[in-house]
């Protein structure tokens, strides 16, 4: 990534300074904001702060996705989950956001766009998609096939109902087909198994972490926009 030859260094904010501004400058700006923190800890103080400031839509979460750092034998599904949802609005060139990360979280490498496309099912009302094609795609993306989802990468079919949890969302969803043609998409709530709002188009993603680690990969800061505002702590 060809980043930015202008530089400029923020000192002597306290506590909450930084957030103010960094929130500041992205609401002047229409780009992309980048926010790399030393630690975790630090990352999830100014996440809060500009969760806050910022509509919640704009701002997004980029952790790294192991357990541990470093022990990539064991990945946490909520993090991956989250991982997954920023490349995920990256690559669909949704409105800029701020996303907030730390240095660890960058150490492991990202499907390229081309991959991620390749490995994502996108699914919209009034296409005509057979129960049986959705079925082997989801156990080609390692879902597990269960009564009731809750939680990523399960999903259960019910007659003509299919509800999936794709690594991409934070809720699942609910298609419901009129023979082969999609009639409706609508995320709802796991406990209650009410709706929560209809859709006209989503997409599922795998485990990107899991199934799809041997394929090509490549760093965030390639991955990210070029016109990305990079802020760094301690460069």
């Amino acid at each position: 990534m060809a980043l930015s030859q202008l530089k400029s260094q923020f000192k002597g904010s306290i506590g909450a300074d930084l957030s103010f501004s960094i929130a500041a400058a992205f609401t002047n700006q229409n780009q992309p904001f980048l926010i790399v923190f030393e630690s975790k800890e630090i990352a999830a103080f100014h996440l809060n702060d500009l969760e806050l400031l910022l509509p919640k839509e704009a701002v997004l979460f980029y952790p790294g996705s192991y357990r541990r750092p470093y022990e990539i034998e064991q990945t946490d599904n909520t993090n991956v989950l989250l991982r997954s949802e920023v490349l995920n609005r990256i690559n669909s060139q949704r409105k800029s956001s701020v996303i907030v990360t730390y240095h660890e979280a960058l150490f492991e490498k990202v499907l390229s766009k081309k991959e991620l496309n390749k490995n994502t099912l996108k699914i919209s009302v009034g296409d005509m998609l057979s129960l049986d094609f959705v079925n082997n795609v989801l156990f080609e993306y390692e879902f597990k096939r269960v009564d009731f989802v809750t939680e990523p990468g399960e999903f259960s079919i019910r007659g003509g109902i299919i509800d999936v949890f794709s690594f991409a969302n934070d809720t699942p969803y609910r298609i419901e087909f009129f023979g082969d043609e999609v009639e409706s998409i609508r995320t709802f709530d796991i406990a209650s198994q009410l709706s929560l709002k209809p859709y006209t188009k989503f997409q599922i993603i795998p485990n990107i972490e899991h199934k799809l680690k041997h394929e090509k990969r490549v760093g965030f800061l390639d991955y990210i926009p070029q016109n990305t505002v990079v802020w760094t702590q301690n460069l």
